[in-house]
């Protein structure tokens, strides 16, 4: 990682939000039981237990996925991270995490360190990852097989790889919300908020 004990430079940030991104989606498809518990492996990874797929073709695609994600955090043309939960059956969007990507173009021209430690950005995103996990005692029980789906929203002019599909947002029909905590390298910074259908419609 190219950083610094007292500061950060693009790539260092490029990769503590790759990483938080890899880390965020196995909680939430763990926690929210899109995979069953016994395809997932446990690992010490900002000071705290976190659960990884050890699904072989989850564990490709989610790669492929953070792989590219990574290259436009590092190019900053990206804006939004998604990942929607969907009923197998129905296809209806039952759950929408989005995440709000900001990154500070000026890092591509100034090579110099951000002043902000790893260790100080790291405690933010365990904050972040255990509020994602706190999230699950009040959203809706999922009570039917559930399918998820990964969104990227790029800058406009960004040349997309062949195997992306384009997509529409794939909003929620009468949904709550509730904004999570968020965290900045000082280069990007990441805002939560995760939005799920009400239950209460009928």
């Amino acid at each position: 990682m190219t950083s610094t004990l007292k500061g950060i430079t693009l790539k260092g940030s490029t990769e503590l939000v790759a990483e938080f991104f890899s880390f965020g989606i196995n909680s939430i498809l763990y926690q929210r039981g899109i995979y069953p518990p016994e395809t997932f492996t446990r690992v010490t990874h900002y000071d705290m237990t976190l659960q990884l797929t050890t699904d072989p073709k989850l564990k490709n695609y989610l790669t492929n996925v953070v792989s590219q994600l990574k290259e436009w955090l590092f190019e900053c043309t990206v804006q939004k991270f998604v990942l929607v939960i969907t009923c197998l059956e129905t296809n209806e969007v039952l759950e929408r995490w989005q995440f709000d990507i900001e990154c500070d173009k000026s890092a591509k021209d100034i090579s110099a360190p951000r002043e902000k430690s790893i260790k100080t950005i790291q405690a933010e995103i365990r904050s972040v990852i255990r509020q994602v996990t706190a999230t699950v005692t009040f959203l809706p029980l999922l009570e039917t097989p559930c399918a998820f789906d990964l969104l990227v929203y790029t800058d406009k002019e960004v040349m997309v790889p062949d195997k992306w599909e384009e997509s529409g947002p794939q909003m929620i029909n009468q949904s709550e919300e509730m904004r999570l905590r968020s965290f900045t390298t000082s280069i990007h910074k990441v805002n939560s908020i995760v939005a799920y259908k009400r239950t209460d419609s009928a």
